[in-house]
């Protein structure tokens, strides 16, 4: 896999001459959320951990992460669980190398003020905004599932989270399932019904994970270890003293400079999510069932006509060696 390298002012033709070594610009992907990673990301301690020029690139869907990865131009980027699964069943090329966050009621089912919708059982007949092919999407199809609701007796409206929102405030949907930042706007006149985190516990677990290209990973393990131990470090911040990270907090100000969500309501959105330490992440309830997970998953979608094909084994689409080097 090929990645997008950029030249210095000085030009790829007189830097080979007598110039010094050009730079490589490295693409990460990432979903902008306010996450510790993103205080990190706004001190540039990643570009000095990894020696990489980085250049971040927000994605609004795990599905166009997919496309860019397959296409070589983005080298690693966060990619929730079933979208994941998608892409290792469609044969492309990456692996996950540690977990950004587990989701609890960062994604959400919310319902529109005068929807009828009060429980799950009221969705029959309803309209449900949803990015396609996105963990929220999998998070649905599972709590139709639980309730016993084919998908025909909904109406699933493809759509981005920007939107979700614009169908939200012309009425054109009864609900939205979707992530922040579009869920606290959407809720400011909505009810949550149900988070992640509860479907998790009905046999649907979704997480966000960070994956990179297999030949990129294999030609950089030392800044992959670099770039986690960095990451590691941020939400180890934060789980310190998730308090202190208020709406004056420097750190809540850094986030809202990297991402443009409303500084009241960082804390809260950070609190939908599970950040966990990279020395847990190995355990079988986490990454040490992430084959058997992605698998589930991929049967799962499967079953429901959103894939052709599940992979016999999705163990090489797993690399755990980078989090075992950073937490030596």
């Amino acid at each position: 896999m090929t990645y997008r390298i950029k030249a210095m002012a000085l030009g790829l033709a007189a830097a080979l001459v007598s110039g010094p070594a050009l730079a490589e610009t490295i693409i990460i992907g990432h979903f902008g959320n306010p996450t510790p990673m993103q205080f990190a990301r706004a001190e540039g301690k990643f570009e000095a951990a990894t020696g990489w020029d980085i250049e971040w690139r927000k994605f609004d869907a795990g599905t166009d992460v997919i496309a860019a990865m397959a296409a070589g131009d983005v080298a690693l980027a966060e990619l929730g669980s079933s979208p994941l699964a998608i892409a290792s069943s469609q044969g492309v090329e990456l692996q996950l190398f540690m977990l950004a966050a587990v989701l609890g009621t960062a994604e959400s089912l919310i319902a529109r003020e005068g929807s009828g919708i009060e429980s799950l059982a009221d969705l029959k007949g309803k309209k449900i905004g949803v990015p396609l092919g996105s963990t929220a999407h999998y998070s649905l199809m599972g709590a139709l599932k639980h309730e016993g609701i084919a998908e025909t007796e909904v109406t699933i409206m493809g759509m981005t989270p920007d939107q979700i929102a614009a169908a939200w405030e012309q009425g054109a949907i009864d609900a939205g399932f979707v992530w922040e930042p579009v869920q606290n706007q959407i809720l400011q006149t909505g009810t949550r019904i149900i988070g992640a985190d509860q479907i998790a516990e009905w046999g649907y677990p979704t997480f966000d994970a960070w994956v990179v290209g297999t030949d990129f990973a294999s030609a950089n393990a030392k800044a992959l270890v670099a770039f986690a131990k960095v990451f590691d470090e941020a939400n180890a911040a934060y789980l310190a003293d998730p308090a202190a990270w208020n709406a004056e907090s420097a750190e809540v100000k850094a986030l809202v400079d990297m991402t443009g969500a409303a500084p009241e309501q960082v804390p809260g959105i950070m609190e939908g999510f599970v950040f966990v330490p990279l020395k847990d992440q190995t355990s079988e309830a986490l990454l040490g069932s992430a084959p058997a997970i992605l698998k589930s998953t991929a049967e799962f979608l499967k079953g429901a006509g959103r894939i052709d094909t599940v992979a016999d084994d999705y163990a090489p689409f797993v690399n755990l060696s980078v989090i075992e080097a950073a937490t030596q």
